[in-house]
């Protein structure tokens, strides 16, 4: 199984020791965060209630956490730019 993206909020991040969960905003379901899910971000830190794309690996652990824009979080009046992309977080569906 590879990678699927999600969209979500921080719940909580200590910035000491790096441990942090995300909620998914379809279903609140909780992820852990991989030891490197900040391994290539833009992000040094998180803060609780930031917005976030990120990625859940095989071991159920949120990785790969990045900034989406406006219309990968799906934000009323911004248009889906990426409908038919399975891989983009607000793409098609996996078949």
């Amino acid at each position: 199984m590879g990678a699927t993206s999600l969209q979500g909020v921080v719940k909580s991040y200590d910035p000491i020791s790096g441990d942090g969960t995300v909620l998914t905003d379809t279903d609140l379901a909780e992820y852990e965060l991989s030891r490197d899910a900040l391994h290539g971000s833009v992000f040094r830190m998180l803060r609780q209630g930031q917005r976030v794309v990120f990625d859940v690996d095989d071991q159920q652990l949120a990785v790969r956490v990045r900034i989406g824009s406006e219309a990968d979080m799906g934000t009323p009046g911004y248009p889906m730019e990426h409908p038919d992309d399975v891989v983009h977080p607000q793409g098609g569906t996996q078949g």
